[in-house]
């Protein structure tokens, strides 16, 4: 884990004048290796003790170590494409990356999800009258795979990734709607308008994001998907294969939830789905194979 990630992940066990130094370091990372223990403390608002405290929090040796440390977890990573690619990797080498990285960070986000906030949030989803599932950028793809799961489930479900018709839904939602919005980040003001407006309707939402953001702040239930990712640089990667994981976590509680005669229900609309395919004991040439 690189030092980046390892600030990510440390934030909500840091003191109160820690947490500055490391969202001062988050913020502006390249500019934070170039800047001297007075002036990044000055950025951050803290004292130097407290930016020293900071570094060996990291694990690091004090303030020189912890920007080398910085400076190498910069260096690595191809911008906009993966932090944990390089530009010289070979096709095997970053074949190996992308899965290792992938596995690591669904460990990862396993090993922090709250079952609590999960199994609350699959209450309201069996209870729902309609379910709404909102997203923007690759967001939007995580919220149209979540509809495509839940449209089967007898449920009226609602989907969109035009940023009109999304808050339009949101003002005409009621008393017993429920709303999902997705978004890595928690920041994108649209979605925070969103959860604005649906609670100012009487709909309960869910969102899947990160601990600590404005999105968070604004819905009835948060579901925190903390992937030390950085979207603002980075392609969608980690976040968006975690995202896709917990949609697929919900979309089981709601089937237990619902019971025996609701996976009857399910399994008569799986059979009925047969017709449309190609029975699996031909070939591609239609003959029997």
């Amino acid at each position: 884990m690189n030092m980046l990630e390892q600030i990510q992940l440390q934030l909500e066990h840091l003191s109160k004048s820690e947490r500055k130094v490391a969202e001062a370091i988050i913020s502006a990372p390249q500019t934070a290796i170039h800047l001297s223990i007075a002036a990044l403390a000055s950025e951050a608002g803290v004292s130097e003790p407290t930016v020293n405290r900071f570094c060996r929090r990291m694990e690091t040796k004090g303030f020189p170590d912890f920007k080398l440390q910085l400076a190498q977890s910069l260096a690595n990573g191809t911008p906009y494409v993966s932090r944990n690619v390089n530009e010289d990797d070979s096709v095997d080498a970053y074949t190996g990356k992308i899965f290792e990285s992938a596995m690591a960070c669904l460990d990862l986000v396993h090993q922090s999800l709250d079952l609590l906030a999960i199994n609350r949030a699959v209450d309201l989803l069996t209870q729902a009258k309609k379910i709404a599932f909102f997203g923007l950028g690759s967001s939007a793809a995580v919220a149209h795979d979540a509809m495509n799961k839940f449209f089967r489930f007898n449920v009226p479900v609602v989907y969109s990734d035009d940023a009109v018709l999304q808050r339009m839904s949101c003002m005409n939602s009621s008393d017993g709607d429920v709303v999902v919005l997705i978004s890595h980040s928690g920041r994108t003001k649209h979605m925070v308008e969103l959860a604005k407006l649906a609670r100012e309707n009487d709909a309960m939402v869910i969102a899947l994001t990160g601990e600590d953001t404005p999105l968070a702040r604004e819905v009835t239930l948060p579901i925190f998907i903390n992937v030390p990712e950085d979207t603002d640089i980075y392609m969608p990667m980690n976040s968006r294969l975690a995202q896709l994981t917990v949609v697929d976590v919900l979309a089981t509680g709601f089937t237990l939830r619902r019971g025996a005669k609701f996976r009857d229900n399910l399994k008569r609309v799986k059979e009925a789905l047969k017709e449309s395919r190609f029975d699996k004991t031909l070939s591609a040439s239609g003959k029997d194979s």
